[in-house]
């Protein structure tokens, strides 16, 4: 994506992508690659860079990580 402009979320630092779920144009300390969510879309998601504070998302609620139907 080629955008040019300050981050939407500090306005200081150049834009260098665009947000897949908000649209936000923010700079590199504000988007996850991997993602392609800004960060206030990651924590919304629960899905915060590094896991701070989140559920270990590997196991489901009664210790098993995989369900068959």
């Amino acid at each position: 994506m080629s955008v040019s402009g300050l981050c939407e979320l500090c306005q200081t630092n150049e834009v260098v992508d665009g947000c897949d779920r908000c649209g936000r144009l923010v700079c590199e300390r504000h988007y996850d690659r991997s993602t392609g969510l800004c960060t206030d879309c990651l924590r919304e998601v629960g899905d915060a860079p590094g896991g701070e504070g989140q559920p270990d998302r590997g196991q489901g609620p009664d210790g098993v990580d995989t369900y068959e139907f």
